[in-house]
């Protein structure tokens, strides 16, 4: 897709950067006076009004007939194919135990009936940490017979597989086996294409995915994909998967390629400018889910402090390589120690980047992320799955998941996500939990955290405004988000139930007129 010209006629822009502390008023904005926006060669160059004679020939004009503008939305975190795919998996995100697994894989077995009786089984969303069954492949080969089987969690952390999955694999698959978690597992992820084969269902439901993001707004992800992003986003551009940017990013063992390329944080990867690199990403710790979340004090439920998958060491060294090279670092921490050890090795290093995740923190680096400038990239969705979990395993410090409020008035940047497919990829859902902090009728977790939204607004738009020198991404919407009246859920509420009623990304209309 090429860069459009594009004048964006009579529409109001929503005011981003007025103040809106713990303190301001969460009832309706100023009026605001409609403008034209002109979009040329995909950047913002003037806006103001009346425009329309500036635009000179060749620039389409769309005319938003008085309707509220802001920039495009941003999700700082997914994994586009896994997204993907999720939507053609089995769905086990409503299993309350293995038998409930085992008995949809027989299903779905049953359903591919004997003119398929060995493509692989994949299915996605189980949460086992409430689980008192064992997960076992021996339950799995009992229904699955010579299909290969691999369950993802619902935090990816883990996959269940059966015994023809594992030894494909390379896993052992003895008695007991069944469940692999972190490193390895991260590693089988990467795998799983080449090993099965890439699912003839992958292009559809990126297709379908895309088209949704549009309708919501959405104009650029940060694409974290297990196995590297780097290679397939340019030839998929090329192909017509054109409306949104991705900032394709690589793990450690795509570092040496990309740093033999000369590649840096912000260098285009095709002719669009679409695709552009992204960051090095490091999982160096668990999840909550699994238990393996590091931690400075243990776990309430007697499972240890969680793991650590780089050690400081590893993490200076791999943060240096790549600072010096000019590439950007994405450091998953969700536990309070590997925060902190993530926030040392950035101290030793002069690293640029972000912690992803930053669930658990304590105080006294709140106030470190803000002083080595680093953006907090966090999914407030997580908070409305992971609640009733942090109150049973970190029941005693709990007052420090998601403190997204002490995070702002610390002066730390804020880049909300999805961590999609774990979370949906959905901006206006991450907002109102950001907003709202419950997604149920229970009264809000930690209210003391919530933050105003104008804020969660500001905090999906990639730094951008509607203003000169911005990228030419705009979203038109029917209604003024930071303008919604009530209390925190029924802000929450009529955040949710915001859609895109035009998209434009670099001046070209994706979505909607």
């Amino acid at each position: 897709m090429s860069s459009t010209s594009l004048l964006i006629h009579d529409v109001r822009p929503v005011g981003l950067d007025r103040p809106a502390g713990r303190g301001a008023s969460l009832s309706r904005g100023e009026p605001v006076e409609p403008v034209d926006v002109l979009v040329i060669d995909g950047v913002i160059r003037e806006v103001g009004p009346r425009l329309t004679g500036r635009a000179g020939r060749g620039v389409d004009v769309l005319d938003a007939g008085g309707r509220f503008g802001i920039p495009g939305l941003w999700d700082q975190h997914v994994h586009l194919d896994q997204w993907a795919l999720q939507q053609v998996r089995l769905d086990t995100s409503l299993a309350t135990g293995p038998g409930d697994v085992v008995e949809l894989v027989r299903r779905r077995v049953a359903e591919l009936g004997t003119a398929d009786r060995t493509s692989v089984v994949q299915g996605w969303g189980h949460r086992s940490s409430t689980w008192a069954e064992p997960r076992t492949a021996a339950a799995l080969d009992e229904v699955s017979g010579d299909h290969p089987v691999v369950l993802i969690s619902g935090d990816a952390h883990h996959g269940w597989m059966n015994s023809r999955a594992l030894q494909r694999l390379g896993f052992p698959a003895g008695p007991g086996a069944g469940v692999v978690e972190e490193g390895p597992w991260f590693a089988a992820y990467g795998r799983l294409g080449t090993t099965f084969g890439p699912d003839p269902h992958l292009g559809d439901g990126l297709r379908t995915v895309l088209r949704s993001a549009a309708e919501l707004g959405v104009v650029g992800v940060v694409d974290f994909e297990f196995g590297g992003a780097l290679g397939s986003w340019p030839g998929r551009v090329a192909a017509g998967l054109d409306t949104l940017r991705v900032r394709a990013s690589t793990y450690e063992d795509g570092l040496a390629d990309v740093l033999a390329r000369g590649l840096r944080t912000g260098d285009p990867l095709d002719r669009t400018g679409l695709v552009t690199m992204g960051q090095l990403k490091l999982i160096s710790d668990g999840s909550l889910n699994t238990r393996t979340a590091h931690c400075c004090s243990p776990y309430l439920d007697g499972t240890g402090r969680g793991a650590q998958n780089y050690s400081g060491e590893q993490l200076v060294e791999l943060l240096g390589r790549a600072a010096r090279a000019g590439v950007e670092c994405a450091v998953h921490a969700i536990g309070d120690a590997a925060v902190r050890i993530a926030l040392d090795a950035f101290t030793a290093t002069g690293a640029r980047g972000a912690i992803e995740h930053a669930q658990l923190v304590r105080w006294e680096d709140v106030a470190r992320l803000a002083a080595l400038g680093l953006r907090a990239s966090v999914q407030p969705a997580h908070l409305l799955d992971d609640r009733d979990v942090s109150d049973g395993c970190w029941a005693d410090r709990t007052d420090r998941c998601f403190v997204l409020r002490s995070m702002l008035d610390a002066g730390v940047e804020l880049a909300l996500g999805s961590d999609a497919p774990v979370s949906p990829l959905d901006p206006w859902l991450a907002m109102a939990a950001a907003v709202h902090r419950s997604g149920d009728d229970r009264a809000p977790w930690h209210p003391e955290q919530a933050i105003t939204v104008r804020e969660a607004l500001a905090a999906s738009v990639d730094g951008q405004r509607l203003a000169p020198g911005s990228r030419g991404d705009v979203v038109l919407l029917d209604a003024d988000p930071v303008a919604l009246v009530g209390d925190s859920r029924e802000l929450a509420d009529g955040l949710r139930r915001m859609r895109a009623g035009a998209t434009v990304v670099a001046g070209r209309v994706v979505h909607g007129a």
